[in-house]
């Protein structure tokens, strides 16, 4: 064992991601960029939306200096949000510590690891060596601004200076201001999908960019309308596994083993709690705190294995609808025809899924050569791994010649997939694709189908109109010389304009003007 157990070192959690900040999307400086506007924008969206209002988040990006990589430069990057605000006792936790979260529940949530933008901040200090800012106040209350940074061996934060900057605000607001090292050169086109496709999502939101060039980008919402926030629930007992059971019955405060059962878990009542503990042969008079690890291992296996219970709670969740959903598409992409689906509550790996498909045709819309697919993950853009996603291994696979389409390639179209879950099955520690789970694979290709249906019925309706008019036009190219004919034959000069009004009126278009200034087809 070598020098033994004076060989061993202990790290902090900030450690721990300062060695390996790939597995946080930090690998290289141009992922690094974006994913750091990535993450800071979701904290602001999150903090609006809890705040119950539309987000206002508006982003600035300078170039101060160069950056010691070829091809990097040091950025300040500020982004203000108008949600809930903190108490300044909170801020240096919330901002300093790695793993410190408010989404340590079961409940849907765009992050889940408390991660993302205390790892921006962290990134920022290890590549530049400055203090982050965090302004914040709540209405009514004083606006504080910390100056901070992080102490990565001990994951604690270091707040360098603390002080008020107004005695009372009007409005709660957030700004998060650091400095990091990145190439935005390289990145913008894809902070700009990101920010293009964030605000098809959330179509209740203002998002506005200046870029270090002093480009402006702004999208603007057009709703008020959010969708009901998601509430938090209890495990269900298909989704746990031995250690979490062991957790709660260590930390419970009911007595008793029935009650433990019915008052930590979801669809449990009292006959399927003793129908549990009967299969387990465990007395429901047991403490829960009391069991050993041979008694705790019989209840898991029974509440794994048994089958009769009701499905996952689905009011956790908060998923688009319909109506934003194809209000973020004709917002952004401005469609011809767009068709969006919310599919029934489903069950993956014991959690509760729903998904949302959409399809849109034509407008901006044009053929690109290859599968325009846009992903969505409880209201986060997915924009890497794309082939190796559920979503794209169904389109794949989905014959969409029935439906009136030639190839999704060579067509104008658009597919939409958006997954909102407690417990969203990513493939990677990137998250940046879903598992292809098969009861989620059916969702999708179900969602996809039902859009589908709807837009053959639209393209065949347009293809008639468009023959229809292509029939008025060859007549109103020649009814003049068949009047003439049919003048010269039966000695009277049918009115040709009203066969052709009639034709017209079926294909929904205009009689040509000539055809309609002649009157008399003279």
């Amino acid at each position: 064992m070598g020098g033994g157990l004076k060989e061993l070192e202990q790290i902090s959690a900030a450690d721990f991601f300062y060695r390996n900040r790939s597995l946080a999307g930090f690998d290289n400086p141009v992922r690094a960029t974006y994913t750091t506007v990535r993450e800071l924008v979701e904290n602001a969206l999150d903090a609006s939306e809890l705040a119950g209002r539309p987000p206002k988040v508006m982003l600035t990006m300078e170039e101060v200096a160069e950056g010691r990589l070829e091809g990097t430069a040091v950025y300040m990057l500020r982004v203000r949000d108008n949600g809930v605000g903190l108490d300044p006792e909170d801020v240096p936790a919330a901002f300093g510590k790695v793993f410190v979260s408010s989404k340590y529940k079961l409940m849907q949530s765009r992050g889940t690891f408390g991660l993302g933008g205390t790892m921006a901040l962290l990134y920022g200090q290890i590549t530049t060596n400055r203090p982050f800012k965090v302004i914040t106040g709540r209405e009514g209350s004083p606006l504080y601004e910390f100056t901070m940074k992080i102490d990565i061996q001990k994951n604690e934060p270091i707040v360098l200076d603390r002080r008020i900057l107004a005695g009372v605000t009007r409005r709660s607001m957030t700004t998060v201001e650091l400095y990091f090292e990145g190439n935005y050169r390289r990145a913008r086109s894809k902070i700009i999908d990101y920010l293009h496709q964030t605000a098809i999502v959330t179509p209740y939101a203002d998002i506005m960019f200046i870029d270090p060039d002093g480009l402006f980008f702004f999208f603007a919402r057009t709703t008020d309308q959010i969708p009901p926030p998601p509430k938090e629930t209890k495990f269900h007992p298909k989704g746990i596994d031995f250690e979490l059971l062991k957790r709660l019955a260590e930390t419970t405060n009911t007595r008793k083993l029935a009650g433990f059962l019915t008052t930590h878990f979801q669809r449990v009542g009292p006959k399927t709690a003793a129908e549990i503990l009967a299969r387990a042969g465990l007395s429901p008079d047991l403490s829960p705190k009391r069991l050993s690890d041979e008694e705790l291992e019989r209840l898991f296996k029974a509440l794994v294995t048994y089958d009769n219970y009701l499905p996952p709670d689905p009011s956790v969740l908060s998923p688009l609808g319909p109506n934003l959903w194809e209000e973020g598409i004709k917002k952004e992409l401005r469609p011809e025809f767009v068709k969006a689906v919310q599919r029934p509550p489903a069950v993956v790996e014991g959690h509760p899924v729903i998904v949302e498909t959409a399809i849109a045709y034509g407008g901006d819309i044009k053929p690109a050569g290859e599968i325009q697919l846009y992903r969505f993950a409880n209201r986060i853009p997915l924009l890497y791994d794309v082939s190796s996603d559920v979503s794209y291994l169904v389109a794949r696979r989905l014959n969409w010649s029935v439906y009136g389409l030639k190839s999704l390639e060579d067509e104008p179209i658009a597919l939409f997939f958006h997954v909102v879950s407690t417990k969203v099955p990513f493939k990677t520690v990137g998250k940046e694709f879903i598992a292809n789970k098969p009861e989620l694979a059916r969702e999708v290709e179900l969602g996809w189908r039902a859009c589908a249906r709807d837009l053959r019925i639209y393209l065949s309706r347009k293809r008639r109109a468009a023959s229809a008019a292509r029939r008025v036009e060859l007549l109103s190219r020649y009814y003049a010389l068949i009047a003439e004919v049919l003048e010269e034959l039966t000695g009277e000069r049918p009115p040709i304009e009203t066969v052709l009004a009639k034709v017209a009126r079926k294909a929904k278009v205009e009689v040509p003007v000539e055809v309609r200034e002649s009157g008399d087809g003279s």
